[in-house]
């Protein structure tokens, strides 16, 4: 019996801490200005959105705090800042909706992840309000349980 190919894993970086802080309202997904160094790194799997969040200024959104750390053969051709701010590409719709959003009490615009689409990197951002120190204690008693019930489930069936 011949077996089936391997699909590729197209994540390149997720952000497990915004999930915690956050709770996330609306995802979206956006393309990221990219220079050609920091496509050869992201191929390498060196790249890191831990501390990530989006800004909207002037109708345009930026990805603040993406690290992208450089190939040593690359790092020699050019001046390399591993932080630099990046565009992000959203129609305009999108946009609007995000502007609207941090215009309310409470919001942010969070990066979850990085991931290629084709040839293609895109980031999935998403609008978030912040968890309270509560809400964290629920969010990891339930997943807790979860993990009870799991074991118990595969106990029970063997």
């Amino acid at each position: 019996m011949a077996k089936k190919p391997k699909t590729p894993d197209n994540n390149i970086a997720q952000n497990k801490r915004a999930r915690f802080d956050y709770h996330i309202e609306e995802k979206f997904e956006a393309g990221v200005s990219l220079q050609g160094w920091e496509v050869k790194s992201l191929r390498q799997g060196k790249g890191q959105i831990t501390e990530t969040y989006v800004i909207v200024q002037n109708g345009e959104a930026f990805l603040i705090g993406a690290q992208i750390q450089p190939l040593n053969t690359v790092s020699t051709h050019y001046v390399i800042e591993p932080q630099r701010t990046r565009k992000l590409l959203l129609n305009r719709k999108e946009l609007n909706k995000l502007m609207m959003a941090t215009e309310q009490k409470g919001k942010t615009i969070v990066a979850l992840s990085l991931f290629w689409k084709r040839h293609l990197v895109k980031c999935q951002i998403a609008i978030a309000s912040g968890k309270k120190q509560h809400d964290k204690r629920d969010t990891e008693k339930d997943r807790d349980w979860n993990r009870q019930k799991q074991r118990i489930m595969q106990h029970s069936n063997r």
